[in-house]
Parts: C-alpha cells; structure tokens; sequence
C-alpha cells in the first residue's frame, strides 16, 4: 500500500486541545447549559404560581391559561425562523439577542401591574426563547469538535431539554412559597430570576463563542409568514384541543387546526419553489434526520403528559403541597443527568438505535407503572375530603410513584441523547439553525398534539366514571345529613368536586396507558429506521449521499 493510501485509510486523528481551550469549551457549555435550562424551565415555572398571580392581578380563571399557553405559541411558532435568523446573520449573535429580549421580557413580567403586560411579558419571552433555543443547539455543532467532546455537549443540552421541566416545578413551588422575600411577591420571582442569568449569558457569549460563519441568502418573508402562523395555528388548536372547556369539537379549535395545516401547505409549496428556503426540504431527505425528526415528535408528547397528569394527581389526589409537588419529581433530575451522561458515554461504542430504541422501551415500561395507580373510590372515603383527608392518602410515593419517575428518567436520557445526535447529523453548515429550529419545533407541536390527546382521552374515561360513582356518593352524602347543612348550589358543586377528584385517577391512568403506547410506536420506528452507525456519528464531514426509504 503506497504512502497516501496508507494515508487515507488511517482515521484522522485530532489534534491535542490545550488547557486554555479546554476552559473555553467548558464555559461555553455552562452558558448554553443555562440558556437551555432558563428556556426549557419557564414553560413549568408559572404553572404553580397562577393561583397567586390570579390574585394580585385579577385575573380570571380562563385568562389564567393564556400564561402558559401564550409563552408557548411564541416559542413553538418562532422555532423555524429563530433557527434561520442564526443560519443567515450568525448564530452567535441571535443567541445574544435572543437570551437578551428573554431578559428584558423576564423583567416586564417579573414588574407587571396589569394582566396585558403580564401576558405581552410571555409572549416576548417566547420569541427571546425561539431565537436562543435553537442557536444554543447549533452553537454545539460549530463550537464542539466531532467525537467525545460535542457527545459530553450534546448529552448535557439533552439533559437540561429532560430536566427542565421538572426543575421548573421545583423552582415555582420554592420562590412562590417564599414570604415577600425582599419585599417582593414570590411569584415575580419566578420571572426576575431569569433576568440575571440571561443577561450574563449575553455578556459572556463573545469571550467564548466564536461568530458562525454568516450564509449567502435573505430572509424568505413569505416563508416565514405561513410557516410561523401555520405552526401557531397547529399549536393554538392543540391547546384548546385539550382543555376541557372547548374540546376538539369547539368551531375555534377546528378553525384554529384547519388554518394551520392550511397555511403549512402554503408553506411547504413556497419552500419547494424560492432559491433560499426558510426551511430547505433536504434538512428531511436524510433518512436519519427523519426518523430522528418524528420520534422526537413523539417521545416527549408523552414525557410532558407524564409531568401534566402526575403533577395534578400527586397534588389533588395525593394531597401533596406545590413545593412538596415539586420535590416529588427531583429523583426524575437525577436520573435524567445519570442516564444522559451514561448516553454520551456509550454512544462513541453503540449505534443510536440501540440506545434510543431500548430507552424508549424503559420510557414506556415507566408509563405503564404510573397507569397501575389506583385510589379508593368508595362514598365514604370521598365524603373522608370534607374534613381534610386526601383521596389518595394511601398512595405510598415511595414504592408506587418514586420508582417509575426515575424509571422515566433513565428512558428519557438514553432517548434524548442519540436522537438530538442525529437529528442534526451531518447537516450543512447553513442549515444547522434552522435544523435545530425543526427538532425543537417536533418537541413543542408534538408536546401540544401529545397533551391534546391525552387529555381528551383522559377527560373521557374521568367523565365516565363520575356518572358511574356519583350516584353513590350523593345518596351516602344525603344520608349523612350533608344536604340540610348546605345550599342546594353549594351542595351540588360539593358533590361535582368530590365526584372529579374520585374519578380524575381513572381518566390519568388511561392517559398514561396511551401515552405507553406512544412510547412503543416511537420505540418500533426507532428500531426498524434508525440504521446511522455510532463511528459514522464521530465524523464532521460533508452531508452523506441523501437517501429516502
């Protein structure tokens, strides 16, 4: 064998990083550790702090919902042009940007007086977040060298993505707990601790991000306006899809869908036409991309429902206070960076489908633990919550909740890892925001369609239920003597909310049941589909051949 081909045939083998470089790339993953985490925690955060800020700002019980919802309309129908911005003007500055109007919308909202700015205050945060997101995820690619190193990356802004949301709990249920720490309500807190963290990001990003290369091209306008609201229409119906005050049958909810696809439509047309795409259709013609792209449409629907139903359940069932709530999902923050850093250490010797499809398999074995809860639903243990018993006091955390969360945990972190590897593998330069943009888009429209439908499928079986106990509980509490010590309006709404908390655990535990499905289908896709080997993932080449099918 000649001298070149010897050459050629041997690996190549990177040079040495110095110390100085080293402490570089390790800040830098702090920061991008920390935009993702500030990010991924604010979707959770307000969630236990809506009854307080109900009443400091009087707002109402339906107003309340446009908190959450509003925060995530932004953040899911800006992912695809937050992630193109970074691609055509430098991901590091749109990182900057994007970090920065999160902090200045953290402070809004953190001051807010009145219920317009509070919600404007979430809908800025979304965009600063749809800008950060996806830059952060493709700052990896281009400042992390193939191989160990942008795994270890990869692998903490999975975990940050996982753990997140359970942190959010654990956050809210502290800072809103608080006693007008420093003479200011806890709830605000909830929003003005980002504003440091935001603003430090920004301030550190030049010393140890280098600017992307910036891409030939414009902005495609056309593109980005059916793509931004064809993906706000999909995730506005999701959400009133799965509130049980409209439903899937509601003329808003249809509209809202219908509007949607309709101008994704549009946009797929434009996109298939114009020179410089906001979303070019070769960042899906890479089969790996693909099935990577769809199971991470799936995977965390059923994650997030995990957090939604057993949230409700451990604090309405079970009784447990917001904060005791929050803590109640911190071994799922352990077992996420445990199973994340096992992840990013194994995929240098494993392909991703063995990886991801058997976390998938844990994920769902977890799922079909929690769909195994059960509560007495008898008159008498219902009646038992007049006087400050909880329905489900006889749930032991310990051997029926504690072991399937952590169980999640594992699942999750050997799913996250391997899938956000390859979703953006071997993309093209100019491509890597906007295809960070499409996987965190599959999170957040998968995440609203996932909890859409298991939460009608949820109210379903609730409902059902409630007709099958309520005649019981009402004659046991007439026999009682309840009726005569009550009005008939406030006997009646006793009997409802006594009615929904002995049901609620039947409509959650089929969810979860579902949501174990969903698992499974993610988990065969993945392992029919997901063919990428683990050497091939160690290389930073050129885009490979495009292949379909």
């Amino acid at each position: 064998m000649s001298e070149k081909s010897l050459s050629e045939a041997l690996p190549e083998v990177p040079p040495p990083v110095s110390k100085a470089e080293k402490k570089r790339l390790a800040w830098a993953l702090v920061l991008i550790s920390l935009a993702q985490l500030m990010v991924v925690l604010d979707s959770t955060i307000a969630n236990i702090a809506l009854p307080f800020i109900g009443e400091d700002l009087h707002i109402n019980e339906a107003n309340l919902t446009w908190i959450v919802i509003g925060y995530a309309l932004a953040f899911g129908g800006l992912l695809l042009l937050g992630g193109r911005l970074g691609d055509l003007y430098g991901r590091r500055r749109i990182f900057m940007v994007g970090v920065v109007v999160f902090a200045i919308a953290s402070l809004l909202g953190g001051i807010a007086w009145t219920e317009p700015l509070l919600l404007s205050s979430r809908a800025l945060q979304g965009v600063g977040a749809a800008m950060a997101s996806p830059a952060a995820l493709a700052l990896i690619t281009t400042t992390f060298p193939a191989g160990p190193q942008r795994n270890r990356a990869f692998a903490v802004y999975a975990a940050m993505s996982g753990i997140g949301a359970a942190v959010g709990l654990i956050l809210g249920g502290w800072l809103t707990g608080l006693d007008q720490p420093l003479g200011v309500d806890g709830w605000r807190l909830t929003f003005l601790i980002n504003v440091p963290i935001g603003l430090v990001a920004a301030g550190l990003a030049p010393r140890f991000f280098e600017e992307s290369e910036k891409h030939e091209g414009w902005l495609d306008i056309p593109g980005a306006i059916t793509g931004t609201f064809g993906l706000l229409g999909l995730v506005y119906g999701f959400s009133r899809a799965g509130d049980e005050r409209y439903g899937w049958g509601n003329e808003w909810t249809i509209a809202s869908l219908a509007a949607g696809v309709a101008l994704l439509v549009f946009f797929a047309v434009i996109e298939s036409r114009v020179e410089h795409p906001l979303l070019p259709v070769r960042v899906f013609a890479h089969r790996t991309r693909a099935v990577s792209f769809i199971a991470m449409m799936i995977l965390p629907a059923a994650m997030f429902a995990m957090f939604f139903f057993l949230s409700l359940f451990i604090q309405n069932v079970v009784g447990y206070s917001p904060l005791h709530a929050g803590f109640a999902f911190l071994p799922f923050s352990v077992g996420m960076i445990i199973s994340a850093t096992a992840a990013s250490s194994l995929i240098s010797r494993v392909d991703p489908r063995i990886l991801a499809g058997t976390g998938s398999l844990v994920a769902a074995a977890a799922l079909f633990g929690f769909s195994r809860l059960s509560v007495d639903e008898s008159p008498s243990n219902l009646l038992g919550a007049l006087s400050g018993d909880a329905v489900g006091a006889d749930v032991n955390y310990w051997t029926q909740i504690l072991p399937y969360v952590f169980l999640m945990a594992l699942g999750m972190g050997m799913v996250f890892v391997p899938l956000t590897l390859t979703a953006v593998h071997h993309l093209r330069a100019q491509d890597s925001g906007v295809g960070s943009g499409v996987l965190n888009t599959m999170q957040q429209v998968g995440g609203a369609l996932g909890l859409a439908v298991l939460a009608t499928v949820s109210l379903h079986f609730t409902r059902n239920t409630g007709e099958e106990i309520a005649p019981g509980l009402t004659k046991a509490a007439m026999d009682a003597g309840l009726q005569e010590k009550l009005s008939p309006a406030k006997f009646e709404e006793t009997m409802g909310q006594l009615t929904y908390l002995g049901a609620f655990t039947d409509g959650a535990t089929t969810a979860f049941l579902v949501g174990a499905a969903m698992m499974l289908t993610a988990s065969v896709i993945i392992w029919l589909f997901l063919d990428v080997k683990h050497e091939e993932l160690a290389t930073d080449g050129p885009e490979a051949q495009v292949h379909v099918g």
